[in-house]
């Protein structure tokens, strides 16, 4: 099994960072790049086998919009992977290499809906038809790339068209491989109503999908989805849903309680059943992370 890091927004506003922004977490690529390293280096310490970039609302009209120039905005995506590779390193000269794995970098790649920050990342309605959406990608995908992580993580993904458009990117950057997990609205379905096993049986057709599954989802639905997923492909599954709080849209408030231990428990629950890849989404902390590490018994990376 392989453990992936948790929120980076989470922990990047409980070291006080206010990100009620368009950019959201990204925007301290430019603010605070190295509060951004050390939050991927927190995570390392909690047990992260795998720590994704601060990429997932970074794009280059996102930043233009907010005054930078073209060239600025690919070198802030760019600084986005190099920061996880500085963590990744200031990491592994002081930890026990015998019990851990060399960390992964994996290059976020969020949904369109983040982008344009109006709530259709939990919903996929978007006013662009899969070439569109493959246009709209397809910028940032190559920045990404020319960054070396060590594969992309094409992550709350809220529509099989979205799915679609990015499978049809894999190709133009052959020697690098994707994760793709998506956002969920019950224990069958993703956010636009297709049914998770639709999809992750058409992504069981791509060599370059390295794992398929579910993020930014209530954990109450996580066991559902994994059992669906497994039906359909024989690929690692990732999991990695929200804390367990739940978010209210019109107040922008979280409520609930989040319970790392309780969080913990449930990992093992979702290893048992068929995760080979787990993590945590929003409202996780390194807290988190640490309760799921507690429970492996040993790590495989999951790319061999």
């Amino acid at each position: 099994m392989l453990v992936l890091d948790g929120g980076l927004a989470t922990q990047l506003e409980a070291r006080g960072c206010n990100l009620s922004d368009a950019l959201w977490s990204a925007r301290l690529l430019h603010d605070d790049p190295n509060l951004i390293r050390q939050v991927h280096l927190d995570y390392f310490w909690a047990g992260a086998d795998c720590a994704t970039t601060a990429s997932y609302q970074a794009t280059v009209q996102g930043f233009m919009k907010q005054g930078h120039s073209a060239t600025a905005a690919s070198q802030l995506i760019q600084l986005s992977v190099r920061l996880v590779q500085q963590a990744r390193e200031q990491f592994w000269q002081h930890a026990n290499r015998a019990q851990r794995l060399r960390p992964i970098v994996a290059a976020s790649v969020g949904p369109y809906g983040a982008y344009l920050a109006d709530g259709s990342e939990y919903t996929g309605r978007y006013d662009l038809d899969e070439a569109g959406l493959i246009n709209f990608h397809r910028e940032r995908w190559h920045l990404l790339a020319e960054a070396q992580p060590d594969l992309f993580a094409c992550e709350t993904i809220p529509s099989f068209a979205e799915a679609r458009a990015l499978t049809r990117l894999l190709p133009e950057t052959p020697n690098l491989t994707a994760w793709f997990s998506f956002s969920c609205r019950d224990g069958q379905h993703i956010s636009d109503g297709t049914l998770i096993a639709e999809c992750a049986a058409f992504l069981d057709g791509f060599a370059q999908v390295t794992a398929v599954g579910i993020n930014c989802t209530p954990p109450r639905f996580i066991p559902s989805l994994i059992q669906e997923v497994q039906q359909v492909t024989q690929k690692p599954i990732i999991v990695y849903p929200n804390s367990g709080e739940t978010y209210d849209p019109t107040t922008k408030q979280w409520q609930g309680l989040s319970v790392p231990a309780e969080f913990g428990t449930y990992s093992r629950e979702w290893r048992k059943i068929g995760a080979g890849l787990i993590g945590g989404c929003c409202r996780t902390t390194p807290a988190h992370i640490r309760q799921i590490r507690d429970r492996v018994p040993g790590w495989r990376d999951f790319r061999e």
